[in-house]
């Protein structure tokens, strides 16, 4: 699909063909799925280089601008999400030249709904202007939409941080912190890329009017990655947030076995000594020797262990620092 807006500081209109440029008029051609024909049409009658659409044949979606001797070739990615988990990216492929703009991408990204706005809002600057006022403002456009994804990840973020206080702690929860954390690196890189091109094409047309809308998206693309690198350390807590909450059911769980031993051990010992076939039930006043030897050790071996872990500081802890002090 092939949709192409003329306009000038009077009038916008779809419709026209590069002859418009001589009579005053700037020339967008937006194309979305474009078929080899429209390719090599295109490629005829802008003397497009043939390695730079080929980025495009070949699907590249690395983040690059380059500057030809007619026109400058950019191309950024519009990222979003498709579902948690998985982060959609979509490259927008940019050939701006003198007095036309070529910007050609999947279905799966608009730049006519923004850009239709921008013209009936009768955004005069954007109309006096030359194209490179277009091409900066639909930069600048799909940079703004990065806030979207950080947005969505900061309202998952306070989620997991709710789930680690108020709920069980499971495995899932973990797997998807490691994803997010995935997610937050694979942004700061493409976030990075895209300061990179917004960089050298301030430099490179730093004595243009039009400049100025590049430099906000500058300013909005530098805060984003401040934003990512606070997500990463809130991400870090979070996660030390759950192996807390880990480490406090097994606490509780421990806690529980214990108390059921402790219950069931004094249970055991009565049943124990009494099991021993020196005592009599019916006749306690002829104990055996061997079985007061037996009750001797038992208590030896306690009150040993007693002394052991007080002196280890394991038990009764609290009261030997009173002592000290």
């Amino acid at each position: 699909m092939q949709t192409v807006v003329l306009y000038n500081e009077h009038e916008v209109r779809q419709g026209g063909n590069k002859e418009d440029i001589r009579r005053g008029y700037n020339l967008w051609i937006d194309i979305t799925d474009p078929s080899p024909t429209e390719i090599l049409t295109i490629q005829k009658n802008f003397d497009l280089d043939t390695k730079t659409l080929e980025t495009f044949i070949h699907k590249s979606k690395k983040p690059q601008v380059r500057v030809l001797d007619s026109y400058t070739f950019t191309l950024i990615l519009d990222l979003k999400y498709k579902s948690f988990g998985t982060l959609v990216t979509e490259a927008v492929y940019l050939f701006c030249g003198r007095g036309w703009l070529i910007t050609i991408h999947s279905s799966e990204v608009d730049l006519m709904v923004n850009t239709h706005i921008l013209f009936e809002q009768k955004n005069k600057k954007i109309m006096e202007a030359t194209i490179d006022a277009l091409y900066y403002s639909i930069i600048t456009e799909i940079i703004s939409r990065y806030e979207l994804l950080l947005t969505s990840i900061e309202l998952t973020i306070t989620e997991f941080e709710q789930k680690s206080l108020h709920k069980k702690a499971s495995k899932k929860m973990l797997d998807s912190l490691d994803t997010l954390t995935k997610q937050i690196i694979i942004l700061r890189r493409q976030f990075w890329h895209a300061r990179d091109i917004i960089n050298f094409l301030t430099h490179m047309e730093k004595d243009k009017e039009e400049v100025k809308y590049l430099q906000i998206a500058y300013d909005d693309i530098s805060q984003l990655i401040e934003l990512v690198e606070s997500f990463r350390d809130t991400i870090n807590s979070t996660r030390d947030l759950y192996m807390a909450n880990v480490s406090l059911q097994m606490n509780d769980t421990m806690k529980t076995l214990t108390i059921f031993t402790v219950i069931l051990l004094p249970l055991t010992l009565i049943a124990g000594v009494y099991g021993m076939n020196g005592v009599d039930l019916a006749n306690l006043g002829s104990i055996s020797t061997g079985f007061i030897t037996i009750l001797t050790l038992m208590i030896a071996v306690a009150a040993f262990l007693f002394w052991y872990f007080r002196k280890k500081q394991w038990i009764m802890a609290e009261e030997q620092e009173k002592e000290l002090s």
